[in-house]
């Protein structure tokens, strides 16, 4: 019997299986009850008084180095069936190729950086807006156009709940709920009904910033403007306040700034005017402040307000708004080095 164990034994370290039924199997023939161990323990009675102990602990040895392998077995065959698990077969062939940053988060990111070392902390709001927070507390009368179904993408009406037109909805929920001083950037996505074309698009993104504190004059509003257009667009660069007007803002203006492809000279792209519009601004109304809460006998304030795809279209001169919504990758790849 000690030969035939010893046999079994070396049967059963040699063991090799790659399938579930094929580890069962191994199983049956070794473990089961009509297995050849289960046999040899039955023939156990039949051993000599003096052997049995030594017999007995190689039966049991032989049990346990049995059960051990087929368990090994089964674990390796579960690991394997993991990994193939993770394995998706339509992916692109390694190596994956490591992305970058959306030219509009390049953009974004560096407006919000310009403005953080002004001390502008970032704001951000809901999308999905309602009139009060877009129109009604930035001073739109009720007949204004822009609450027009022709400029505005309305959800539902009774109450209005639309997709917002800017992010000036954002300042008006900070300003509800906080008081002076109000110093934030807020970036973030707007929708307007427009014809998709080179130059426009149903929507596209916009960073607008909000100061608000005692004394604060159009003179701070105006040396902010020309520490962001020179940190922007370079050490050289000049602006051009144009008079405007906003219903959220009085005084307002646009503002231009030196044409960064002939510096000022006049180009095709100026227009040969040596001037490119980026942005509007001016001086939160009164009306704004009270009613969002805040006492505008005490505090005053500037807003302003920039598309970041214009930004982008001056700084990499991009000609076609669409192109970054076509996630195009030969589009995309061209700004690695920007990252």
């Amino acid at each position: 019997m000690i030969d035939k164990i010893n046999q079994l034994k070396a049967e059963i370290e040699a063991l090799k299986a790659s399938k579930a039924d094929e580890i069962e199997a191994l199983r049956i023939k070794y473990l089961s009850k009509k297995g050849e161990i289960s046999l040899l323990f039955n023939d156990f009675r039949n051993v000599a008084a003096e052997n049995k102990k030594e017999v007995g602990k190689l039966l049991n040895e032989l049990k346990e180095k049995a059960l051990d392998r087929i368990n090994e077995l089964k674990e390796h065959l579960d690991n394997n069936s993991q990994d193939n698990n993770l394995i998706d077969l339509t992916r692109t062939a390694y190596p994956v190729g490591l992305g970058t940053r959306h030219p509009i988060s390049l953009v974004k990111n560096e407006i919000c950086e310009i403005f953080g070392r002004l001390g502008f902390s970032i704001a951000e709001g809901p999308e999905i807006e309602d009139d009060w927070h877009v129109f009604s507390s930035l001073n739109f009368a009720e007949d204004h156009p822009a609450r027009d179904m022709q400029d505005t993408f309305f959800i539902q009406r009774s109450p209005d709940v639309l997709l917002r037109t800017h992010t000036s909805s954002v300042q008006t929920r900070v300003m509800e709920h906080t008081q002076p001083p109000i110093r934030i950037i807020c970036p973030g996505r707007v929708y307007r009904n427009e014809a998709i074309s080179a130059r426009a698009h149903c929507f596209f993104h916009q960073v607008e910033a909000l100061y608000v504190d005692k004394n604060v004059s159009f003179a701070d509003l105006k040396q902010a403007l020309l520490f962001f257009a020179k940190e922007m667009f370079g050490a050289d660069t000049k602006i051009r306040l144009r008079p405007s007007y906003f219903p959220f803002t009085e005084p307002s203006a646009e503002m231009d700034i030196s044409c960064n492809l002939c510096g000022g000279k006049g180009c095709s792209f100026c227009k040969h005017t040596g001037w490119v519009e980026i942005l509007g601004c001016g001086m939160v109304d009164p009306n704004v402040l009270e009613a969002c809460g805040i006492n505008s006998k005490i505090y005053t304030g500037y807003a302003l307000g920039m598309g970041i795809e214009r930004i982008t279209n001056l700084k990499y001169q991009v000609k076609d708004l669409r192109m970054f919504s076509e996630n195009d990758q030969r589009f995309l790849e061209e700004f690695e080095s920007a990252h």
